[in-house]
C-alpha cells in the first residue's frame, strides 16, 4: 500500500475573502500523508495568486489540528521512497506555509502534534480553541523539531526558557498556558473558532496587500539580520513603497474621504 490508499484530503474555498485551507483527515486526527502535504503546499500558492484572497486560514476539520504525519501510512512506505516532490521552503529557507505573501492565520482545535504543532509556529498569527493543546513530542521519538521550526521559530515567539521546557518535556501546551505565552492571541469555544479567524482575517482586509507582503517579509527576514543592514533594507523598501500603485490609492482614498481600492501594485 502507499499513501495513496489512505483517506485525507486537504480542502480549499474562499469565505469572505479569505482562502480556507483545512485538513481533513478525521479519522486519523488530521495526520498527513504526502500527497496531503502536496496538496497543501498547491493551495498556497493558488491563495497566493488570487486576486480575490486578501488571507489566508489554515484549520482542521472536526476537533483536531494535525496529529502530525500518518505514521501508518509511512510504514507503508520503503524508506528510500519517503518524503515529498515540492520544496518545503523557499529559497530563502523560509517555510511555505510562512512564505506565503499574505497573512497566514491558524486556527487550531484539539490536538496539534509534532509536525502539526510546527505548523502552528509557521503562521503568523495564531486563534485556538479552548480544547486545543500543542505538542513538540520529538523527544519522544529521538528526533528534533522536525520542520526546524522548533528550535528556531519557536523560542523568537514565545522565549527560549519557554521554547526548551516545552521541547525538552514534549509535554502538552494548552490554551490557557498558549495565551498566556503569547503563542495564541485568542482562545474561543470551538464552535466559534473558524468565524473569531475570519473576523481576525477580515481586520486585515482593509490594508494594503503590497505593504502585507514587504511588512511580512521584513519582520521575518528581521530576525536573523543585524539591525544596520535591516535598517538599510527598511529604508529602501520605504523608499520603494512611495513610487507604489498602492501608496498613491492610500493617499488618495485618505484625501477623498472613501475606501481605498489597493492592487497590491
Amino acid at each position: 500500500m502507499t499513501t495513496s490508499d489512505y483517506p485525507g484530503q486537504v480542502r480549499y474555498e474562499v469565505i469572505r475573502g479569505s482562502a480556507v485551507i483545512t485538513i481533513d483527515n478525521p479519522k486519523r486526527r488530521n495526520a498527513m500523508t504526502y500527497p496531503m502535504i502536496e496538496d497543501m503546499y498547491a493551495h498556497l500558492v493558488t491563495a497566493a495568486e488570487s486576486a480575490e484572497v486578501k488571507t489566508v486560514v489554515l484549520t482542521g476539520e472536526g476537533d483536531a489540528f494535525c496529529a502530525g504525519i500518518d505514521l501508518t501510512a509511512l510504514a507503508s512506505i520503503p524508506p528510500e521512497e519517503r518524503g515529498i516532490t515540492s520544496p518545503p521552503m523557499n529559497e530563502h529557507g523560509w517555510w511555505n506555509i510562512t512564505a506565503c505573501p499574505k497573512p497566514v492565520i491558524v486556527a487550531s482545535d484539539g490536538p496539534a502534534v509534532g509536525m502539526g504543532a510546527e505548523w502552528t509556529s509557521h503562521g503568523d498569527v495564531r486563534i485556538c480553541s479552548d480544547n486545543a493543546r500543542f505538542a513538540w513530542n520529538f523527544a519522544h521519538r529521538g528526533l528534533i523539531p522536525d520542520t526546524g521550526a522548533g528550535s528556531w521559530l519557536l523560542p523568537r515567539q514565545i522565549g527560549m526558557q519557554a521554547a526548551m521546557r516545552l521541547l525538552f518535556s514534549g509535554s502538552w501546551l494548552h490554551a490557557p498556558e498558549a495565551l498566556e505565552l503569547g503563542y495564541v492571541s485568542q482562545v474561543v469555544a470551538p464552535e466559534d473558532l473558524l468565524e473569531a479567524a475570519l473576523t481576525e482575517a477580515e481586520r486585515y482586509h482593509s490594508g494594503s496587500p503590497l505593504s502585507h507582503r514587504l511588512t511580512k517579509a521584513l519582520l521575518y527576514d528581521g530576525l536573523a539580520r543585524p539591525v544596520l543592514e535591516h535598517q538599510n533594507v527598511s529604508r529602501q523598501t520605504l523608499l520603494d513603497c512611495f513610487q507604489s500603485a498602492d501608496h498613491a490609492e492610500g493617499v488618495a482614498a485618505f484625501t477623498e474621504k472613501r475606501p481605498a481600492n489597493f492592487t497590491g501594485k
